[in-house]
């Protein structure tokens, strides 16, 4: 793969926020003690009127942002999605999806980048947890042009939004005026073969992998699926046509994720040899993301390893 060059989704993440809150000044931050580790405290320096420090308490948080959401307020809380959707999942679905208030969560330090951080801090269970939930927008950008692209739209959804991003740098895949529509994916690359889908950390391992496979005679299709709930289904299923085999790819626990929601649509509709990439019932460990990431088949390699065991099952 083409080397790109590396930055945080959590810089994306930021520059949204104070993108978002210059175009409407009905934007508020609610964050929970962490603004240094994720960098909204950039927005307490340019709006210091809208930004609620509420420390760990996730729970009044939500319970905050619905009151915000119902005086008129577009509340985006930030905190680690770990803690955003475990600790505060009622809140998050009776406060907020239940009314359908136009409440943003950012849920910061997805998957395993956190690294070191260990299985705690590992948000490995968040978008299946957002995905069940009625009203819920979920994003899961790719990198951080993507995710300031998925901060904006969130300000142009109404209801509840979910967008995940993570802390280490990543491959930059899109360009800076990049701009993402709940309910549509990408398609990054054509192929014959197999048709790989992934979200989030994934898509340039995804990428990576799909030229190591043309090199090897397998033509991949590659689509970044960013917006998990709604998911494209015209994209996926027109992309699936003539295939052998499809493959997910996220830095997720495989059941109720990416996987989980192709899966539904494919069994309903166009029935493939289907394969994943992910974490498979097991939580995370400490290491360094690099490490993690390799420990759980989080990488191109094994992308091209699983794409072969799809391809396999037909002939």
């Amino acid at each position: 793969m083409t080397r790109r060059p590396l930055r945080p989704t959590r810089e994306g993440y930021v520059e949204g926020l104070l993108e978002a809150g210059r175009l409407d000044e009905r934007v508020v931050v609610i964050e929970g003690d962490v603004s240094r580790s994720i960098g909204s405290d950039s927005f307490l320096d340019s709006y210091p009127d809208r930004f609620f420090n509420l420390g760990a308490s996730e729970q009044d948080m939500m319970g905050e942002a619905a009151g915000l959401a119902l005086t008129g307020f577009i509340p985006f809380v930030a905190t680690y999605g770990v803690f955003a959707t475990g600790r505060a999942w009622d809140q998050i679905r009776t406060s907020i999806c239940y009314m359908d208030l136009d409440v943003k969560i950012g849920g910061a330090h997805g998957g395993v980048s956190v690294g070191p951080d260990g299985a705690t801090h590992q948000a490995l269970e968040d978008i299946a947890i957002m995905r069940v939930l009625p009203n819920m927008t979920v994003l899961v950008p790719a990198d951080a042009s993507q995710t300031r692209a998925a901060v904006l739209a969130a300000l142009r959804t109404p209801g509840p939004v979910y967008i995940r991003f993570g802390r280490n740098p990543v491959p930059q895949l899109y360009p800076d005026d990049s701009v993402v529509e709940p309910g549509k994916g990408n398609l990054l690359r054509e192929g014959a073969d197999i048709l790989l889908v992934a979200c989030g950390a994934m898509v340039a391992e995804t990428l990576s992998a799909a030229e190591q496979l043309a090199g090897a005679g397998i033509s991949a299709s590659v689509i970044d699926m960013v917006s998990i709930k709604p998911l494209d289904r015209d994209l996926i299923l027109n992309q699936a046509i003539g295939k052998r085999g499809v493959l997910t790819a996220e830095d997720h626990q495989v059941t109720g994720g990416l996987f989980g929601a192709v899966a539904g649509l494919l069994g309903r509709e166009y029935p493939l040899p289907l394969g994943s990439v992910g974490v498979t019932d097991s939580f995370g460990t400490s290491g360094t993301p690099a490490e993690v990431m390799e420990k759980y088949g989080l990488t191109a390699d094994n992308i091209c390893r699983k794409a072969a065991s799809v391809l396999g099952r037909r002939k």
